[in-house]
């Protein structure tokens, strides 16, 4: 019987990714320009966006049959 992921799954996996990312966002931001300013700005924006493009993918694949196989 195939598997799916739950909304709730996809919505907590994208928060703790986009964690990971925020911190690193914000440390590669601050390595290149060296302004604390510039790389809170970028890590705001950029996270709000790839957050929900990030739901939004996850939630068709989610739906999609290709490559899950039944258990059991």
């Amino acid at each position: 019987m195939p598997r799916s992921a739950t909304t709730k799954r996809s919505v907590v996996k994208a928060m703790t990714y986009r964690v990971l990312i925020v911190i690193l966002d914000f440390a590669t931001v601050y390595l290149f320009t060296g302004q604390v300013r510039i790389a809170i700005g970028f890590m705001v924006v950029s996270n709000l966006y790839t957050t929900v493009a990030y739901v939004l993918h996850e939630r068709i694949w989610a739906r999609a049959q290709w490559g899950l196989q039944e258990t059991g």
